[in-house]
C-alpha cells in the first residue's frame, strides 16, 4: 500500500466527489479512481458506496477514514522529528520550481533578496509544473514558485495553502533575426504556407498558455509544428538555430532580444502571467522552518506595500510588478 492512496481516500471522504478530489490531488479522474480501487483491493472490501451521490463511504470505509487520519498525522509527526535531527538542513529553504523559472526567474530573484532581505540558503528542486505542485501538496518542499493565469488555476485549497504574488511574466512569440535584424518568419503565416513552429510537449503548462493565445487570436495563425519539448530553454536553443517560431517567456530571452539574436515574430500575441509563491499554511502539525517563516513574512510585507500604494487615493498608478527575472 502507498501512503498517497490514504491521502486520496481522505480527500474523497471529505469532498464526497471523485472529480473534485482528482482535481485537488492533481491527477486525472481515471487515475484517481484506479488508486481508490487499488486501496480497496488492499483492504479486501468495498470502501465507497458507488450507488449513491454524493459519494458515501461504506461502514468499512468509515473505519478506514478515521484510522487514516491518525496514521497520516503520525507519519507527518515522525517526518518532522526526523527532519529535526538534520540541524544543518534547517538552514536551507527548499523551493520546488518549474524548469523555466528555475533557469530564468529564480537566480535573479535570489540576488534581489540578498540586497533587500539578506542572504538565504536555498535548495532548488527543478521539476515540471505538475510535479512541482505535487512536491508542495506532499509536504516535500517549503515553498513552490510557479506561473499563474486565471484560465489555468491550480486546484489548491485556499484553507490549506496561501500565496504571494512576486511579479509578472510575458509569454510571446520569438524567432531568429536575419542579417538585417528582421524576423526570419512573420506571423500569422498563410494557409498554404504555414510557418515552422517549435512547440511545448503535450501537457506542459506553457503549452496550454500558448494554445489559449492562438485560440484567442483575432486572425487565423498558420503554423506547422516541427519540434516539441517541455522546456522553454530547449525551444529557445532551437529558435536561435533558426528552426522556427517559439513562444517564450520574456525573462528567458532578454539577452537575446537585446542583442537582436531573437526578435518578435508578430505583435498582438502576448500573454501576461503572474509569478507566485505558495506554501502550506502553518498548523500545529505542520511546523515551518524559522528561515522560511522569516522569508514569507518579508514577501507578504512587500506585497502589502505594493497593494497599499496601488490603492492610495489621489496617488499616481503604482508601478507595474517587475517582470520575472528582472
Amino acid at each position: 500500500m502507498e501512503t498517497k492512496w490514504l491521502e486520496d481516500f481522505v480527500s474523497l471522504a471529505e469532498t464526497r466527489s471523485f472529480s473534485r478530489s482528482a482535481q485537488l490531488r492533481h491527477v486525472t479522474q481515471p487515475a484517481f479512481s484506479r488508486r481508490i480501487q487499488a486501496l480497496e483491493a488492499w483492504a479486501g472490501t468495498d470502501l465507497v458506496d458507488r450507488s449513491s451521490y454524493p459519494t458515501r463511504l461504506t461502514p468499512a470505509g468509515q473505519t478506514l477514514y478515521s484510522q487514516s487520519l491518525e496514521m497520516l498525522q503520525g507519519l507527518q509527526s515522525t517526518r518532522a522529528m526526523l527532519r529535526g535531527h538534520n540541524s544543518a538542513g534547517q538552514d536551507f529553504i527548499e523551493f520546488a520550481v518549474p524548469h523555466t523559472l528555475a533557469f530564468t526567474f529564480f537566480p535573479a530573484w535570489v540576488s534581489s533578496l540578498r540586497d533587500k532581505f539578506g542572504p538565504i540558503k536555498s535548495r532548488l528542486i527543478a521539476l515540471n509544473v505538475h510535479d512541482a505542485v505535487l512536491r508542495l501538496t506532499e509536504g516535500s518542499c517549503d515553498l513552490l514558485i510557479s506561473y499563474h493565469h486565471d484560465s489555468q488555476p491550480f486546484q489548491l485549497n485556499a484553507d490549506r495553502y496561501e500565496m504571494v504574488s512576486l511579479g509578472q511574466e510575458v509569454l510571446a512569440p520569438f524567432v531568429r533575426a536575419d542579417a538585417s535584424g528582421q524576423p526570419e518568419h512573420r506571423l500569422p503565416g498563410r494557409a498554404g504556407q504555414p510557418l515552422p513552429y517549435l512547440g511545448y510537449a503535450s501537457g506542459a503548462y506553457l503549452g496550454r498558455m500558448v494554445d489559449l493565445i492562438l485560440k484567442q487570436s483575432s486572425v487565423p495563425i498558420h503554423l506547422d509544428r516541427v519540434y516539441e519539448t517541455d522546456m522553454a530553454e530547449g525551444l529557445k536553443a532551437m529558435a536561435l538555430e533558426g528552426h522556427g517560431i517559439a513562444f517564450l517567456p520574456l525573462s528567458a530571452v532578454k539577452k537575446e532580444v537585446r542583442y537582436r539574436k531573437l526578435v518578435s515574430a508578430g505583435p498582438g500575441l502576448e500573454m501576461t502571467m503572474d509569478v507566485r509563491v505558495y506554501r502550506e499554511r502553518p498548523t500545529a502539525r505542520n511546523t515551518v522552518k524559522s528561515h522560511a517563516q522569516d522569508l514569507w513574512t518579508y514577501l507578504e510585507s512587500q506585497a502589502a506595500g505594493k497593494d497599499k500604494a496601488a490603492s492610495r487615493p489621489g496617488s499616481p498608478a503604482a508601478p507595474r510588478a517587475p517582470a520575472a527575472g528582472g
